[in-house]
């Protein structure tokens, strides 16, 4: 939590003067009971005018300066608060950008979207607050048993007995506040993550008529969160009856130590309804100083859990001296292979088994590669290897001689374009999509790759560049979304292009003369097609066929069909009738 308040440097001002107009204010505060008694033993009691006016426009006055200076702490308190949880939000979008594939499989996306939104949130709040009724609540509650003291010493003893024995309920009820604050926000990210995938599959749900099941597990879900909201509400509830009990206790108490000190001639009926009055401001402040406390636990439990993404550092470091550089000036010695698996194994962290064994090929500049094999054979593992998503657990991954590990990551990522299995496409212009791979792309570049990638004709009808995208691509098919992330990649001509299954929603034409078009490509790109099709690789260059995260098979079409028994099978289930 600590590591947090680093955001509020910048809004040292803020942060000084809220607090300070609050206080202003609490003193203000502090004199209106004099004025009260004041007015009852000099005005009302002799029945002079004058004081009595004189009370009541010095009364006003003092309302007016308290109103006028708590508007400005407010406002000060707001500013500080909202900057210092946008610049939090920025800073913590920023470090999750930085991380790796691995870590955002650890964290998950339920606990990230909860922690930039509903944590950040709830510190936003507490930082609100505590600028606004940390130091003022404290200064009225001490403030009034001082002034009360100046009064009746034996009156005020009340005072300070209250406020002992109410820190000590309070601050009891905190610690035990702490820990059930937590446990809400791990239950909220339940919740969360099953709302996520609800909404994200509503269509499977339907068809499988699976709405019982999922409203159960909800249901479920959320009734664990509710049991811990009514655990943490019940501790926090106490307070305020507890506040209220001891408080009222202590003003019976008060009125009658007063009443017994008037009879006597000790103090006067204004000074007691003055000690009456300092004991409801004291009754009001710690009330809020109560609900300040449950805020700060909350905020402090929201805290921890951003601080704890923050200690999350990416498992991959960025190389430190760009290589591509070096190979932009011809000072590398690269040779004629584009890219080289030698020995690579990955195991995932999460995953006892590796996931790929042993594997070694080489590929040429401009050589186009299948890679197939059965569902969870590692077909994707082993391209993301080539992006550096993942570090390789053994061997070694080379881009034109060079280990991937030695690229920065801008750089590996200019080499390497990459269409995802999942298309994914953003809320915009068709034409700011495309601009993702290159900011400076011109339009006669742009519908070149669209041409390309076999979606020109079908953006005209839509409206061309300009045409609308809704968040996700909601608003376009399957295989619309895949050849728009196909056009997007082209837009940055990558050394290495990357189709991971990114033509499984297309029909057999369509994937033809995508397949042509990209073969035809200027800049001569080494092509990767990962695709459980035969029919996607069957014209590649190399083929490699992979079984259980292990190499079944290296070579052409016509080879593997004599050579490989795991491609043979692949190839008479998607061909009954064809003998092999």
């Amino acid at each position: 939590m600590k590591r947090l308040l680093v955001y509020l440097k910048g809004y040292k001002k803020e942060c000084i003067l809220a607090p300070l107009f609050k206080m202003l204010e609490a003193s203000f505060e502090l004199f209106v009971p004099l004025v009260v008694a004041d007015l009852i033993d000099n005005g009302i009691a002799r029945m002079d005018k004058g004081i009595i006016v004189r009370s009541f426009v010095l009364l006003v006055i003092l309302g007016f300066i308290g109103l006028v200076a708590s508007l400005t702490a407010q406002f000060f308190a707001a500013k500080a608060a909202v900057n210092f949880a946008t610049d939090l939000r920025h800073s913590l979008f920023s470090h999750l950008m930085k991380l790796g594939f691995p870590e955002i499989d650890r964290l998950g996306t339920s606990t990230m979207i909860t922690r930039m939104t509903s944590d950040v949130n709830q510190l936003q709040n507490g930082v609100n607050m505590v600028l606004r009724l940390f130091l003022r609540s404290p200064f009225v509650v001490f403030g009034a048993m001082i002034m009360a003291f100046t009064i009746d010493v034996k009156s005020a003893l009340i005072f300070l007995a209250v406020i002992v024995t109410l820190s000590f309920v309070v601050f009891g009820l905190m610690i035990v506040d702490i820990r059930l604050a937590s446990k809400v926000q791990q239950d909220l990210e339940r919740v969360l993550s099953a709302t996520r995938e609800n909404l994200n599959g509503v269509r499977v749900i339907r068809a499988f008529c699976k709405e019982k099941e999922e409203y159960n597990r909800f249901s479920e879900d959320n009734g664990i969160l509710t049991a811990a909201l009514n655990h943490a509400s019940n501790m926090t509830a106490m307070l305020n009856p507890l506040t209220y009990v001891m408080i009222n206790g202590a003003i019976i108490a008060l009125i009658y130590t007063g009443a017994l000190h008037v009879s006597k001639g000790i103090i006067s009926q204004g000074q007691v309804v003055a000690l009456y009055n300092y004991m409801s401001q004291i009754l009001v402040e710690l009330i809020k100083l109560a609900n300040l406390i449950v805020l700060i636990i909350k905020s402090v439990a929201s805290g921890n859990r951003v601080s704890a993404v923050f200690d999350i550092n990416p498992s991959m470091k960025d190389a430190q001296i760009d290589i591509a550089d070096k190979e932009t000036q011809g000072e590398s010695e690269n040779g004629k292979y584009s890219v080289e698996y030698r020995n690579v194994s990955l195991t995932y962290p999460t995953a006892g088994d590796a996931s790929l064994e042993n594997i070694s090929f080489k590929v040429e500049k401009g050589r186009t590669v299948g890679i197939i094999g059965g569902t969870g054979c590692g077909k994707t593992s082993l391209v993301h290897l080539l992006c550096r998503f993942y570090e390789v657990s053994n061997g070694e991954v080379l881009i034109n001689g060079t280990d991937v590990r030695e690229y920065t990551t801008d750089s590996l990522r200019k080499k390497v374009g990459i269409v995802m299995q999942k298309a994914v496409l953003f809320k915009g212009t068709l034409r700011d999509n495309l601009r993702w791979a290159d900011k400076n792309a011109t339009d006669e570049e742009m519908n070149e790759a669209l041409m390309n990638a076999q979606a020109y004709d079908m953006m005209q009808e839509k409206g061309g560049l300009d045409a609308v995208i809704e968040q996700g691509g909601r608003n376009f098919s399957g295989g619309q979304k895949q050849r728009l992330s196909i056009a997007r990649t082209l837009i940055g001509k990558p050394e290495i292009l990357i189709l991971d299954d990114s033509s499984s929603a297309l029909d057999y034409l369509t994937d033809l003369n995508l397949r042509k078009a990209i073969s035809r490509l200027e800049y001569d790109p080494t092509v990767f097609i990962v695709s459980g099709r035969c029919a996607s690789i069957m014209s590649a260059d190399m083929i490699i066929v992979l079984d259980d995260g292990k190499v079944a098979g290296i070579g052409r079409h016509d080879e593997l069909l004599e050579t490989c028994d795991v491609y043979k099978e692949i190839y008479a289930s998607q061909y009954k009738g064809v003998s092999v």
